[in-house]
């Protein structure tokens, strides 16, 4: 009885913290503050997203500080997260580009169901408020996932592949570059190959090593129109 009633609070006092920062927003403020405003000469390139960004940036450093990229990636997130984050995580950052990769953690339903057009929605309103902030933008597709491991059952693999294209199209379709890491690590189940990971979804190192050249072309490319 008494372990249930502190596990009770204990889950009542995080729901609590959370609810007070729901977006995380003061987790990258000291980290934005240190960043500035780019130079006049520099191309800054902010990678936004949840946890699969967060890694990167953790597991292949050299990546980002070799270069003037930024990540604003945090765990767990999904697409209105990063939707009420973005104008301090990225807009205030003034990039040339911003990489939105998103969408995964919304059809594992981390905040609550969401139909593949919400998540397109806020997806979209992201690239509209970089565009109107003349900041570049490269649309991700999501990564393949053939079950989430957190929460089994989902069936997510067909999700993505119908919320890639959504996102293609509109990419396609309002001069957005569209990078394309699912065609590349997915296998013929199209969950992630297990070379290219140890849990279905998150990269290892080989599988950021994927990422890294596709991210690149796609930053080319959008730095050019």
């Amino acid at each position: 009885m008494q372990k249930s009633f502190l596990f009770l609070c204990f889950t009542l006092m995080s729901l609590s913290l959370s609810a007070q920062d729901w977006a995380n927003l003061k987790r990258y403020q000291p980290d934005n503050k240190k960043a500035g405003l780019p130079r006049a000469t520099e191309q800054r390139v902010v990678f936004m997203g949840n946890s699969i960004t967060e890694g990167w940036v953790r597991m292949d450093s050299a990546f980002f500080q070799s270069r003037s990229y930024i990540g604003r990636g945090i765990s767990g997130q999904t697409t209105p997260q990063m939707l009420l984050r973005f104008r301090q995580d990225v807009i205030n950052l003034k990039p040339a580009v911003v990489v939105i990769l998103a969408g995964t953690n919304d059809i594992a339903g981390n905040t609550g169901p969401a139909t593949l057009e919400e998540i397109l929605g806020n997806i979209v309103s992201m690239a509209e408020l970089a565009k109107v902030n003349h900041i570049k933008v490269v649309l991700s597709s999501v990564l393949p996932v053939f079950d989430y491991p957190w929460k089994p059952g989902l069936q997510p693999a067909e999700k993505i592949v119908a919320l890639n294209k959504m996102i293609k199209d509109y990419a396609d379709t309002h001069d957005c570059v569209y990078l394309d890491y699912f065609t590349s690590m997915a296998d013929e189940r199209h969950g992630l190959k297990s070379t290219l990971g140890d849990d279905g979804v998150h990269p290892n190192l080989a599988g950021y090593k994927i990422m890294e050249p596709l991210a690149e072309k796609a930053i080319t490319a959008a730095l050019k129109k």
